[in-house]
């Protein structure tokens, strides 16, 4: 089995109550009054009391469309990832040179060469780094690229690999012709990076100790694949949401959840800790409501959401920090709960030693 040898997470400098992002929002859209204070109420009912974004607010306003927004992503994505990543290799006491699989995740913008690529050399890896670079999966995509990091370490159990999220949502902010759905995730997101080390079972010297990744597993939701996306307009990504997105979770988790433990001769009981992507607060009670946990279990998503926002594919190498940085967690079962568009599900099932 593969072992999570670190995890970090990376935000960037400019830091904003929510209530001022709210107000900064209203201006770069021109809100009307009415819209205004919808948004005002969404921001405060949000869970989130802080955001961190990679411009200073008044550095927004200079963009004018997707080409200047994306050269944007290119400059700091490659910068805060290449942060985050050079952190958990240290962490990990792993040298960037002993690399063997670099994979990486993002959604709010496009790079070609992609952000790997880019950050190979300057992190130091081999050029013959194998890469993977993951596009489309949103919020989904930190926990399907340590699932598919474990799968391959299967494969390579003398390998040692790394994951990549990194997300610069305030890039996408619609500035014309703002939806509810719109103002629905201008409340909501973040821009963070965040990375996992992870180490095969054959690495020299072997890996020990922390939290081993035992299974994953990934489902789709029938007939839920219109319920969240992205669609691009003229002046960039637009949100795809509906509010059918907590009834799918809660109407689909908690059976996908249950089949994976049963595999394993496990049932939700026996789960010392869950590590939910926080979505927002209705997506968190969708999560706690299907596995029929009780609020305690859901605090550490509570927490991340309410310090940094949803950071997209990074939210969940958060959670998992925050989590495996608990200095009183409990030994045993931990479960992974990644949820984005497809509507999709990616769980990881990890024991702690």
């Amino acid at each position: 089995m593969s072992r999570i040898a670190a995890v970090t997470s990376a935000l960037p400098a400019h830091r904003h109550r929510q209530a001022d992002l709210a107000s900064a929002t209203a201006d770069l859209c021109t809100l009307s009054p009415t819209r205004r204070a919808l948004l005002d109420r969404l921001s405060a009912n949000s869970g989130v009391q802080t955001r961190h974004t990679v411009l200073p607010l008044t550095g927004y306003r200079r963009l004018e469309g997707i080409d200047q927004s994306n050269d944007v992503y290119i400059e700091h994505a490659t910068e805060l990832g290449g942060r985050a990543v050079d952190s958990a290799l240290r962490q990990a006491g792993v040298a960037p040179e002993d690399v063997d699989l670099f994979v990486t995740t993002s959604v709010t913008g496009l790079a070609v060469p992609s952000l790997d690529a880019r950050l190979v050399p300057r992190l130091g890896m081999r050029p013959d780094v194998k890469r993977v670079p993951m596009f489309g999966l949103g919020c989904v995509g930190g926990a399907a690229g340590l699932s598919r990091i474990h799968d391959y370490l299967l494969a390579w159990p003398e390998h040692t690999a790394v994951l990549m999220a990194v997300e610069l949502c305030s890039l996408n902010v619609p500035l014309v012709d703002a939806t509810m759905p719109d103002l629905v995730v201008s409340a909501l997101f973040g821009d963070g990076a965040g990375a996992v080390v992870v180490r095969g079972a054959g690495t020299k010297p072997a890996a020990r100790g922390g939290v081993r990744v035992v299974a994953t597993r990934s489902e789709l939701c029938p007939g839920s694949h219109d319920v969240l996306g992205w669609r691009l307009g003229p002046n960039g990504f637009r949100i795809v949401l509906t509010t059918e997105l907590s009834g799918v979770v809660e109407r689909e988790l908690g059976g996908a959840v249950k089949r994976f433990l049963a595999d394993h001769g496990l049932q939700v009981p026996d789960v010392v800790a869950w590590i939910v992507h926080p979505g927002g607060p209705k997506v968190i009670d969708a999560v706690r409501d299907s596995l029929e946990l009780t609020e305690d279990r859901v605090a550490t998503a509570r927490a991340a959401l309410a310090e940094a926002g949803n950071l997209s594919s990074a939210s969940i190498v958060q959670v998992l920090g925050k989590e495996l940085a608990d200095p009183d967690a409990r030994p045993g079962p931990m479960v992974v709960v990644g949820l984005g568009p497809g509507v999709s599900i990616e769980l990881l099932l990890l024991d702690r030693d």
